[in-house]
């Protein structure tokens, strides 16, 4: 998958009318929007360090940074002054697109090539790309799955990161890369203070089962076919990730569905109010906050999840109910 992945995404664009998927920043500008009055809420919250760093990490186009800088420099300039932009992506076809709409970011291969310092991580969709190892449990012992020759094969796995216990034929799914993320920024956000927000798609408990999946053409693709021509995901072990962020020192709010957040942030407010301003569209705006709010579209499978300084209050939209 690593290999395969990284194929992918470094010889293409895959997003938009003409790509493989669409993402939320892709949707709807109102998304990128919220997420940047998110950011800075919670520079205010973190007493408002000058400078700080705004990061996103797999920004795709750069459509989500870009919404979101417009929104902080109409409504928090104080922020937009103190903010210095960083990006993760090892793409150099989409930096060259990011670079066109962001010339001030500067740009890193991986999130812990960031400078020290205060920081506000943003992430949309940029852990369910890392790869996996998947385990499957037999005669009481766990397994590895793997490829060879086009198909999976098993091989014993006596460092299967998983607790000794299992039904047989259960499949676990470990995303190393993830953790590894997690673990490190929730030490840095421990020593040097910030947040780092995730929205991606996943349950909020860790549990079995085998979500490997491949996307081409908008449509569903066999994950072992044509290695490099298709998005390969897995849906994203949230609990995993609080887990290894607290072990590390930071404190961890949610999972919680991406439609509630988005709606403790104001998304159909600011839907509306683009709608009243573009009659021409209107519908297309309240449509799409629709698309990534309602529990049978996207609101419920996705999930967000905030990662911070123990000492931080809690950010916006992750309030108890």
């Amino acid at each position: 998958m690593a290999r395969a992945n990284a194929a992918y995404y470094a010889g293409r664009d895959p997003l938009g009318a003409a790509g493989d998927f669409t993402t939320a920043p892709e949707i709807t500008q109102a998304f990128g929007e919220c997420l940047g009055l998110w950011a800075a809420v919670t520079w205010t919250l973190m007493g408002r360090p000058d400078p700080v760093i705004l990061a996103e990490a797999g920004p795709g186009r750069g459509t989500l940074m870009a919404d979101a800088l417009r929104a902080i420099t109409q409504m928090m300039p104080d922020f937009a002054r103190a903010a210095r932009l960083h990006l993760v992506e090892t793409s150099p076809l989409l930096r060259e697109a990011q670079r066109a709409r962001l010339p001030d970011a500067i740009w890193h291969e991986d999130v812990a090539a960031l400078p020290a310092g205060p920081a506000i991580l943003l992430a949309n969709e940029f852990l369910d790309a890392l790869p996996i190892r998947q385990f499957i449990r037999r005669g009481g012992a766990w397994m590895e799955r793997f490829v060879a020759d086009g198909a999976f094969a098993e091989r014993p796995a006596p460092d299967a990161p998983l607790p000794d216990a299992g039904e047989e034929g259960e499949i676990r799914e470990v995303n190393e890369p993830a953790r590894t993320i997690a673990a490190a920024l929730g030490a840095r956000l421990a020593a040097q203070g910030g947040a780092a927000l995730f929205i991606d798609y996943g349950p909020a408990e860790s549990g079995p089962g085998d979500s490997l999946q491949a996307i081409r053409n908008r449509e569903a693709a066999d994950p072992l076919g044509d290695p490099g021509a298709a998005d390969l995901t897995a849906h994203v072990d949230f609990a995993a990730l609080a887990r290894a962020a607290r072990a590390a020192g930071a404190a961890a709010h949610g999972p919680i569905p991406q439609g509630v957040f988005l709606a403790r942030l104001g998304l159909h407010s600011r839907a509306a109010a683009l709608a009243a301003s573009d009659p021409g569209r209107g519908a297309r705006h309240v449509e799409a906050a629709a698309r990534l709010t309602a529990p049978e579209a996207m609101g419920r499978l996705f999930k967000a999840l905030v990662l911070c300084h123990p000492g931080l209050s809690t950010p916006p939209g992750f309030e108890a109910a």
